[in-house]
């Protein structure tokens, strides 16, 4: 298999059918995890326990990659991913409710294993169309942005997840309608 074609396999196959036992031989043991310019090692270990914790929240997950993109080592995956919330996330309570959370990985495939991960899920969109989460008009003005107005948007939604992160639910209601 080409770096692609691992890339597929792995997060269609392993990661969807939650086949942990097959985790290391697409894995490496010196994977990293690159946020911004923040590199954190987690190996293999690391990459099951991330797995085992997103199940939680979306036992059924499913992941589709749409599109890819290979550069030399690093491939670049936009994805679809669809479960049913069914487990408390960041003091979030199951909704029972089916995502569908868009995304792109990139991911440095070398000797055929992933060595380096990182990427980002569009998770505020999802949880505010499926109205498990509610922001106050302004934010939700802000939603309804034209191409013009993208960065704005941008910035509250960085808000809104340093919001949920702190767990400072004041800006949020308690019922969607």
């Amino acid at each position: 298999m080409n770096n692609k074609e691992i890339i597929k396999y792995f997060y269609e196959h392993i990661t969807s059918n939650h086949f942990l036992d097959e985790v290391p031989k697409y894995v490496s043991d010196i994977c990293a995890v690159k946020i911004g310019k923040k590199t954190i090692q987690i190996g293999i270990d690391g990459m099951k326990r991330h797995m085992i914790e997103v199940r939680k929240t979306y036992p059924d997950l499913k992941m589709t990659i749409t599109r890819q993109y290979c550069d030399g080592d690093y491939v670049i995956s936009e994805f679809v991913m669809e479960g049913t919330h069914k487990g408390e996330w960041l003091g979030m309570k199951p909704s029972g409710k089916k995502l569908y959370i868009t995304g792109v990985d990139i991911d440095k495939v070398v000797d055929g294993k992933i060595v380096e991960h990182g990427g980002a899920a569009n998770t505020f969109e999802a949880l505010f169309e499926a109205k498990i989460i509610c922001p106050t008009t302004e934010i939700e003005n802000a939603y309804l942005f034209t191409q013009k107005d993208a960065r704005r948007f941008y910035a509250y939604e960085n808000t809104l997840q340093y919001a949920l992160l702190k767990k400072e639910w004041s800006t949020w209601s308690n019922s969607c309608m």
